[in-house]
């Protein structure tokens, strides 16, 4: 008897296991309607008979772009609003560009991961890992280097080299996101109230 208890409690152990995973396309590829007034997660499939290969493609990322602005970078990120053909696929890029001392303040993705290889230039570039460690991780990266940055944590890179920088990163969603921290803090509309922000940093 308590040898098919133990067989029973067994079988239930191994039968409550659950496999996730994302989910894969159910097609050769599903490029996005971007004009279809169907609200989904992501976005409808424009019919297979009107796709051209302009859906798929983009050209410009060897232009080096302005960073004559605050931070001295600019951030040219290639997301399905720009790539319909990244639809359902779970990828999207970005090219980087920095000015001397120029940074990419801390913000995260909470839809993907990154991977950012250095293609010119000197990088200091960092994540933040969560709660309560807030450990940095953080590396020197030169021309040839890459560096991970984990889906949700805060991250940054600065040019420390002297003179200009870029990098491109692939990311793990076809739309990642970008929270800039400083402007969601700072900037949110309506503003976050003087005396939650002052407790929030102690001041």
């Amino acid at each position: 008897m308590a040898g098919r208890i133990l067989l029973l409690l067994l079988i239930s152990l191994i039968c409550s296991v659950a496999f996730a995973s994302d989910h894969s396309p159910l097609q050769d590829f599903c490029v996005a309607d971007l004009d279809s007034p169907v609200l989904v997660n992501g976005f409808v499939c424009k019919d297979p008979k009107l796709v051209k290969a302009e859906d798929f493609h983009i050209s410009g990322l060897h232009l080096r772009r302005n960073t004559s602005n605050p931070f001295g970078s600019f951030a040219n990120r290639i997301t399905v609003n720009r790539v319909p053909g990244l639809n359902t696929l779970g990828i999207s890029v970005a090219r980087a560009d920095f000015a001397p001392l120029g940074i990419n303040p801390p913000h995260y993705h909470p839809r993907a991961s990154e991977i950012l290889t250095v293609l010119e230039g000197t990088l200091i570039a960092g994540f933040v890992t969560s709660n309560p460690e807030n450990r940095l991780i953080m590396k020197v990266l030169n021309k040839g280097d890459l560096f991970v940055f984990p889906a949700g944590l805060i991250h940054f890179q600065k040019n420390i080299g002297p003179g200009y920088a870029y990098s491109i990163s692939a990311l793990s969603s076809q739309d990642p996101g970008v929270v800039t921290i400083a402007n969601a803090v700072f900037g949110s509309k309506p503003d976050i109230s003087s005396d939650i922000l002052a407790k929030a940093f102690q001041d």
